[in-house]
C-alpha cells in the first residue's frame, strides 16, 4: 500500500531527511561561492567562518525565499 500524501501542514513545515540535506548541500555551495567572492575582494582568503557570517547576515534570507519560489514552480 502507498504512503499517504503529506497534509498540507506538513509540507509548510521545515524540510527533513534527503531534501534537507540538499537544502544543506546548496546553502554550504553558495556559501563557499561566497567565500571566493570576498577572498577575491580581500587579495587573501577570509576563511569560512567569515563567509558565513557574512552571507547569513546580508544574502541568506534573499536566497531562501528565491529557491522557495523555484522549488514550488
Amino acid at each position: 500500500m502507498p504512503p499517504e500524501a503529506p497534509a498540507a501542514e506538513e509540507e509548510s513545515g521545515p524540510r527533513s531527511g534527503a531534501g534537507a540535506y540538499g537544502d544543506y548541500l546548496a546553502e554550504r555551495e553558495e556559501v563557499l561561492r561566497h567565500k571566493w567572492n570576498l577572498s577575491e575582494q580581500a587579495g587573501q582568503d577570509v576563511g569560512f567562518e567569515t563567509a558565513l557570517t557574512d552571507w547569513a547576515q546580508n544574502h541568506r534570507s534573499a536566497w531562501r525565499k528565491l529557491r522557495t519560489r523555484k522549488s514550488n514552480e
